[in-house]
Parts: C-alpha cells; sequence; structure tokens
C-alpha cells in the first residue's frame, strides 16, 4: 500500500490551486483539491471576470453620451440592472462547470468542504481524513472590512456582485484598484458616486503621474472624491439609508457603503499551528522562492503569500509548484515586468518599474511621455485624456516602465509587455513604425522629457 493517500493535496480550488491539480494530475500523481465555497476562487466568482462583465455594462455610459455626435439617436434608453446581475450569473455558472470538467478530466478528486491541516502530513475535510505527501495551500485572501462602528451595515465587492436593486447613492472606501473600478462601474451605471479614501493620492504602488492623472479623470466623470479623509462611523437612518460621519466634520449620506480596503490572507481555521508554517506580520504565508512554507511538505501560492494579488500570479506559482515537486521544473517564477490594469473609467495599465522606482535602481533614467485626446473625443467634445509614458534606462537605452491611462489600456500594455520581457530598447520603439490612426501609435513617437 502506498504511504500516503495523495502525493498532493491542495486546499483552494481558485485559480493557482486548479491550476497546480491538473498540471501535477497530468504529470501522473494521485492529485485532490478541496474547495468549501466555489471552484474558480475569487477571479471567476467576486472578482476578475464578473468585474470585467460589470465594467462591459459601464462602459455604455460614455459610448451612448458620445453616439450622437455620430449620427445615433435613441429613445427611452434605460439601464436594467438585473439583466447585468443576472446575465452575470449565469455566465459564471458555466464557467463553474468549465472548471469542474477541467479537474475531472485530469483525474483530480474534488472534495467538497472546508479543510484544515492536521498535521504536515494531513488533512480533515468534513469529518474526513487524509493524506498526503504534499500539501499546497491556494486558499486566497478575503475582503478586510476595518472596526469602525456600524461596520455591519458596509458591505463589500463580494456583496456588490449580487445587490438586489442598484443603489441610487453609494460611497466606495479604499483608494486601491478595486476601489477605483467598482467607483467607475457604478458612476458609469448611472449610481451618484463618492469615493472616500484615507490618503492624498490614489494606487499606491503605481507610477506617480499615471496616479495623478486617473484621480483628474476619475473626478471628470463626476465620481465625487473624499481625499485624505476616513469613516469614522456609519449610521444606518432608513430600509436603504446610512449616514456616514467622516473625520473632515462632514457627512455623506448614501444608499450604500462598500470597503475595498485591502484583503487578508484565509488563514483562519487553516490548523497552521499544528504544522511548522509560519506567517509574516501581515498574517501572510512566509515562503521561500519554491513557494515552501517553513513545513517542509507544505507549499503556499497566491494571495495567500503577499505576492502581487493578480490571476496570472497565481497561475504561474501553481504551474511552477507542481513542476518543481513532480515535473522537472525548478519551481521559481520571475516576477519581472509583471504587467497589471485597472479597469477604471479610462482604463490604466503598467509594465515594469515605475518612474520612482527606475530611479531607485539604475544610475540614470529617460522619461518619455505623451497626453491627448483620443481621435473618437474630437466629434463628441469629451474632454476625456489618454496618457502614455516610458521609462528607460538611460545606460542600455533597455525600456524598464511602460504606463497607459485610456482606452483599451491593458490589451496595448500586454503587448509591450512582451517587448520588455525580449529585452526592448527604446531604439527598438523608434524604429517600428506605427498604425496609424491609433493611439497605440504614440508609443513609438513619444518626446524625451525633462525632469530636472
Amino acid at each position: 500500500m502506498a504511504e500516503f493517500d495523495y502525493d498532493l493535496y491542495v486546499i483552494g480550488a481558485g485559480s493557482g490551486g486548479v491550476r497546480a491539480s491538473r498540471i501535477a494530475a497530468q504529470l501522473g500523481v494521485r492529485v485532490a483539491v478541496a474547495e468549501s465555497r466555489y471552484l474558480g476562487g475569487t477571479c471567476v466568482n467576486v472578482g476578475c471576470v464578473p468585474k470585467k462583465l460589470f465594467m462591459y455594462g459601464a462602459q455604455y455610459h460614455d459610448e451612448f453620451a458620445e453616439a450622437p455626435a455620430y449620427g445615433w439617436r435613441f429613445d427611452n434608453l434605460r439601464f436594467d440592472w438585473p439583466t447585468l446581475r443576472d446575465n452575470k450569473t449565469r455566465e459564471i455558472q458555466r464557467l463553474n462547470g468549465i472548471y469542474t470538467n477541467l479537474l475531472s478530466n485530469a483525474g483530480v478528486e474534488i472534495h467538497h468542504g472546508h479543510a484544515r491541516l492536521l498535521g504536515p502530513n494531513e488533512v480533515e475535510v468534513e469529518g474526513n481524513r487524509y493524506t498526503s505527501k504534499y500539501i499546497l495551500l491556494a486558499a486566497g485572501a478575503w475582503p478586510f472590512v476595518p472596526d469602525v462602528p456600524g461596520a455591519e451595515h458596509a458591505i463589500t465587492s463580494n456583496e456588490a456582485f449580487y445587490l438586489e436593486q442598484l443603489p441610487k447613492r453609494i460611497a466606495v472606501v479604499g483608494g486601491g484598484y478595486i476601489a477605483l473600478e467598482f467607483a467607475s462601474i457604478f458612476n458609469g451605471l448611472g449610481v451618484e458616486t463618492h469615493l472616500i479614501h484615507r490618503r492624498s493620492e490614489l494606487l499606491r504602488g503605481f507610477d506617480e503621474d499615471v496616479a495623478n492623472r486617473i484621480s483628474a479623470e476619475l473626478a471628470n466623470k463626476g465620481i465625487h472624491c473624499h481625499m485624505e479623509t476616513q469613516v469614522t462611523e456609519i449610521r444606518k437612518t432608513g430600509e436603504e439609508d446610512v449616514d456616514l460621519q467622516l473625520t473632515d466634520g462632514s457627512v455623506c449620506s448614501v444608499n450604500k457603503v462598500m470597503y475595498a480596503t485591502g484583503r487578508r490572507a484565509m488563514i483562519k481555521n487553516l490548523g497552521l499551528e499544528n504544522t511548522a508554517v509560519q506567517c509574516n506580520e501581515k498574517g501572510q504565508v512566509r515562503v521561500n522562492r519554491q513557494n515552501q512554507t517553513d513545513e517542509e511538505s507544505i507549499f503556499a501560492i497566491g494571495d495567500m503569500t503577499g505576492g502581487p494579488e493578480l490571476t496570472p500570479v497565481a497561475l504561474a506559482e501553481g504551474m511552477a509548484v507542481a513542476n518543481f515537486l513532480f515535473g522537472e521544473g525548478k519551481g521559481i517564477v520571475d516576477y519581472r515586468d509583471v504587467p497589471t490594469a485597472v479597469f477604471t473609467q479610462p482604463n490604466l495599465a503598467m509594465a515594469g518599474l515605475t518612474e520612482a522606482q527606475a530611479r531607485e535602481v539604475h544610475h540614470k533614467i529617460k522619461v518619455f511621455e505623451a497626453e491627448f485626446r483620443h481621435l473618437k473625443h474630437t466629434l463628441s467634445g469629451m474632454q476625456e485624456k489618454t496618457y502614455m509614458k516610458l521609462v528607460v534606462d538611460a545606460e542600455t537605452d533597455r525600456v524598464v516602465g511602460c504606463h497607459m491611462i485610456g482606452h483599451d489600456a491593458g490589451e496595448i500594455i500586454q503587448g509591450l509587455a512582451v517587448a520588455m520581457r525580449a529585452g526592448a530598447t527604446k531604439a527598438h520603439f523608434d524604429a517600428t513604425l506605427g498604425i496609424h490612426p491609433t493611439a497605440a501609435e504614440e508609443f513609438v513617437t513619444m518626446r524625451q522629457v525633462s525632469r530636472e
């Protein structure tokens, strides 16, 4: 008889957990995965996918506003929230089925229920005990709501996807990408939207020029931005009404308040105390470069470990762990130039270093910018600006940072991220002919700006 029931037991069937399970099973080992909520994890169910679908719905606001300048007329135009919400839910259910088939077809056993570690090689799920040579923690993270009086009246992004009705007024608390995306979504769907953030700048960790410009764009779209402000109390004033007491002394009256103030690794009741697994001061599981914890038989990936909280990162880590344990891979993910996008209106995206980061890493840098009004807006009169920026290592001419605000920024930066991985220089950009007329051609015609 085998020493263990499985070769790999995965706790969490999100993007990273599913990828690791499937790859390991395809390498010929015995794999099981436990999931207490929904297959596909945050990304599929209450994250990337439904958020992008909502963003598509919100985009029509600007499309319809510009349409008359292009000869289109509408009568009785209206938005129906239940249609968008329920169509989104049906699509998510379809994806849940696809994830089930992906795992089953690969030979992975699926255990439904909460998994808890009993030791370095043992897991309990709904009263059943299983042993495994290796265990992978891929339980993800959960939205965090600060302990303010009346916090029980707040929702998070999880609940926002299933609102019974669309509020007339909403306050979104936070300044990261989730807060900004939902502020843009609600605003685009016709909701009076207030964004409340305790700092003076949005999107910490993004390029300063990008963060400053997106703040202005959000305000121009009609979002009420309350900067350097915090909520001290939430008071319920009616069946669907709350008052937010703010630190500046004002009161913000809305129907809903949504907190997007970060996410915490889901380590509660995971049984870490039964192992040598250690966490850092933020409650994130500590791992080495191979994503191995302090317990030799246990690995951890994704949002649990404090790295970039991005689905492609979790996918790469899951694949790396599977190949490290059962294949021929080294199990090390290269996090250089990780591209990411924020689906605000307008979109923004980046790959590589910010200007500030580049100045710390490189002896001397050059900065190139372009800012303009998109051709599409010239007929409609919309004042939205497109902004592009390249950060270049002056000694090697290599492009080390690429940033954009504008329509389809994520689509454009994804392609440029490939060029950056290949070591593209500014000379390569300059030698590339543009596609005219496009916004993207500005990336090959940029002018240098002085920072002196």
